[in-house]
């Protein structure tokens, strides 16, 4: 006689959707371990992912863009790039669920997955035919294990077969065992239950078995790809190529810093801004690894003759060092993304008044190695300010992530028309004619930069001692200079701030301000004046389209004595 629970035991079973969510989450792990090393053999940008993310970054609204970089800051690819994998894998795990019950669906799932890989990496400004290798052979390694493990899994629901029953026998004779003793075992062909063993070697034990090892062999393929592609686009990169680098001296030298340039107060911000905390806003997610000895630039468009030019050849022509401060579009009042910096480059009025421009001419279309552009003014080029085709930052080669090995640096403009990273290619054209990356997303076409200010000290929200207290920051209007800061406290009357010494008008200006602090609440506020004579305005402005306006504001508390 067999057990109700042994019948049970029998009947097919479909797979836990467990099995099969780990099932489309270890394919797709395969499938981007795959990607990883195919884009580590060709083109490390068009790993899937990396794609994918390039484009979502194209296609988000700028008020999303805004969001996601004063939220997370520097954070921001990273917080993306999550999010990305996170939606990948429930996406995945749904995949995988209806692939154990039908391969066939699942499969649709992973060519949806590919299609989306593929036109990713195939609209990007710089793709190439390589570009489709890394999507393929991913697709291919994760149709590969999708099949093994699907099937896998689906035979973890085959019933398991019972204990064939034994043949019929008299039974057997009672026998009286002593209390202590054990009783005898059951003669062959009496009653029994069969209870399943989880241990049991049958069928379906061998197929959970068989599912482990399989899924098993999947992680460890999926992190050896993943790991192999990393090893294979780091050997690109160019560091020990930025440490051996050695530049000439100046033609024109920075001038001496003036005494008094830099106030030293805890908690302002330092006349010249370290590179590892010099603000980084741009749309890369990989990092473009430019080796100097293939890199060239190219001046073409609306020109009488076209100029291209070597790494080796840039550095023979005279290099200007300068003490120049950057600022991004993206700064809110008050905000972290500007920085001052004495970067050494070649005059980029002097390269394009090489290719001597034609009649009309009005934008310089500058394009990144990674295809971002933006668009510069040519007047603004030509009028005599330092704008600079950078080679070096604070006396050392560029950063990758600061647009090594050149980048261009215009003092006046707002980056995102002034500070093309990684730049290759200038386009001289007009503003009728072409509109740059942040342009055709609703941004103003010229962005001089608005003349602004800064409170560090004290620190938003802190609470102070009654007396004597610094109130510090700084202030920026570049090619225009900063001539006057003022502080007030609680909406009362303007206070005029001691200024530093500043080298030129191109950077930014520390100021302090003595306040003799008093028990309480307190609003204070600042605000900028530049030597045109215009001062900071307190209308609230976000930075789309042109820039945030409004004066900077610290709320703190003075507690009493």
């Amino acid at each position: 006689m067999t057990s109700a629970s042994a019948l049970a035991d029998n009947q097919p079973r479909a797979p836990h959707a467990l099995a099969g969510a780990v099932v489309g989450v270890l394919a797709a792990a395969v499938a981007i371990g795959a990607a990883q090393l195919a884009a580590g053999l060709t083109v490390p940008q068009a790993s899937p992912v990396v794609s994918v993310g390039q484009a979502a970054i194209d296609l988000t609204p700028a008020p999303v863009k805004n969001f996601a970089i004063s939220a997370f800051g520097p954070a921001d690819k990273t917080v993306l790039l999550g999010g990305i994998l996170v939606v990948l894998a429930l996406y995945a795990a749904l995949v995988g669920i209806l692939a154990v019950r039908r391969l066939a669906i699942g499969m649709w799932g992973l060519a949806l997955f590919a299609f989306v890989g593929l036109v990713a990496a195939l609209t990007r400004p710089d793709s190439t035919a390589e570009c489709i290798v890394p999507t393929l052979a991913g697709a291919a390694a994760g149709a590969f294990a999708l099949t093994r493990l699907a099937r896998a899994a689906a035979r973890l629901g085959t019933p398991r077969s019972p204990a064939p029953p034994a043949p019929a026998s008299p039974p057997a004779p009672k026998t009286l065992a002593p209390p202590d003793l054990p009783a005898p075992p059951a003669a062959a062909g009496s009653s029994f239950t069969y209870l399943p063993n989880p241990d049991d070697p049958g069928p379906r034990g061998t197929a959970r078995r068989r599912f482990l090892v399989s899924s098993g062999i999947a992680a460890v393929a999926a992190a050896a790809g993943t790991v192999a592609g990393r090893e294979l686009a780091t050997r690109r990169d160019v560091t020990l190529a930025r440490a051996e680098l050695r530049f000439p001296r100046p033609t024109v030298a920075a001038p001496p810093l003036p005494a008094g340039s830099d106030l030293r107060i805890p908690g302002l911000s330092s006349f010249i801004t370290p590179n590892g905390s010099f603000y980084r806003v741009d749309t890369a997610l990989l990092l473009p690894q430019v080796d100097p000895s293939t890199w060239q630039l190219r001046i073409h468009g609306m020109v009488q003759r076209e100029v291209t030019i070597s790494f080796a050849e840039l550095l023979r022509r005279p290099l200007i060092e300068d003490y120049l401060t950057l600022t991004c579009v993206s700064d809110p009042v008050g905000g972290p993304y500007v920085g001052n910096a004495k970067w050494l480059g070649a005059s980029l009025a002097g390269l394009i008044r090489q290719a001597r421009p034609r009649a009309g001419a009005s934008q310089l279309l500058c394009t990144s190695v990674d295809g971002f552009t933006s668009g510069t003014p040519l007047q603004v080029v030509l009028d005599g300010r330092d704008a600079l085709l950078a080679v070096a930052m604070n006396g050392s080669a560029l950063p990758v992530e600061h647009g090594f090995p050149a980048r261009m640096v215009i003092p006046g403009l707002y980056g995102y028309v002034s500070a093309t990273k990684w730049v290759t290619d200038i386009e001289v054209t007009t503003f009728a004619d072409a509109s740059a990356y942040w342009v055709e997303r609703g941004w103003s076409q010229q962005a001089p930069v608005k003349t602004e200010s800064r409170i560090d000290v004290p620190a938003i929200g802190s609470t102070l001692r009654p007396g004597p207290t610094p109130v510090a920051g700084v202030a920026w209007a570049q090619h225009k200079g900063v001539a006057a800061v003022e502080v007030r406290v609680d909406r009362g009357p303007w206070h005029e701030a001691r200024l530093a010494a500043v080298p030129d008008i191109d950077t930014w200006r520390q100021w302090v301000w003595e306040w003799q602090a008093t028990p309480g609440d307190h609003l204070i506020e600042a605000r900028a004046t530049d030597k045109t004579g215009y001062t900071q305005t307190a209308v609230q402005a976000q930075p789309e389209p042109n820039g945030a306006s409004g004066y900077p504001s610290a709320t703190v508390t003075v507690r009493r004595s």
